[in-house]
């Protein structure tokens, strides 16, 4: 498979979290005055396409700097589900794919797709996005599952302001991407994935480049 870009384009135009800033690319060099161009970046550690990690919401997580390359690239398992505004992703959901397809083995890295990605630019792609449950959550947990990608801004549903699966998958020490794009290119179950962080030292977050073939 040709590789695919699984990563937004980091902008200043590109939509943010509600409450955080808007990245901002600060000219402070040009060719003409300094023999080169060079840019000074300000923009939060969970911009665009990005990796939490468990720190995030663990007071002893694990840090950005401090995962283990061997789980940033692998071979992950695609669950295509669409899903509307508001709707959740169920164990239920999870267990039915299993029985069309085959049970999913213990330490996977697991990516949903839901088609949410093309409300990017609609006022409630951050408030009404689609997300795990907790009973999903726990479901893949019980699996020691790896990691855990979405095509949504969160893996928690829009309007669950207690971070619920971001608390039970980081307790249980699960990678989790989100904000994933081009997923709809992804034509098979099962595919090859890199997903790189900047290795930015006790950072909770980070933008990535993901890439699946």
């Amino acid at each position: 498979m040709k590789p695919i870009d699984l990563s937004l384009i980091i902008s200043e135009s590109i939509p943010t979290f509600p409450g955080s800033p808007k990245p901002q690319f600060i000219t402070w060099s040009n060719i003409y005055d300094d023999g080169y161009n060079l840019e000074l970046l300000f923009l939060s550690s969970h911009t665009g396409t990005h990796l939490d990690a468990p720190y995030h919401f663990v007071k002893n997580g694990q840090k950005i700097n401090e995962i283990q390359l061997d789980r940033l690239i692998g071979k992950g398992i695609l669950i295509k589900l669409k899903k509307a505004r508001n709707s959740p992703i169920t164990k239920s959901d999870i267990i039915l794919f299993e029985k069309n397809n085959g049970k999913i083995p213990n330490n996977s890295s697991i990516f949903f797709y839901t088609e949410w990605q093309k409300n990017l630019k609609n006022e409630n792609y951050f408030t009404e996005n689609p997300g795990l449950d907790s009973s999903s959550a726990k479901y893949l947990t019980s699996k020691k599952i790896n990691l855990v990608g979405i095509d949504s801004p969160s893996i928690d549903l829009g309007k669950d302001k207690l971070f619920r699966v971001h608390k039970i998958l980081s307790k249980n020490n699960i990678l989790i991407v989100e904000n994933l794009a081009n997923m709809n290119k992804i034509r098979s179950k099962e595919f090859n994935f890199t997903i790189l962080p900047l290795n930015l030292k006790d950072a909770t977050g980070s933008p990535v480049r993901a890439v699946a073939s």
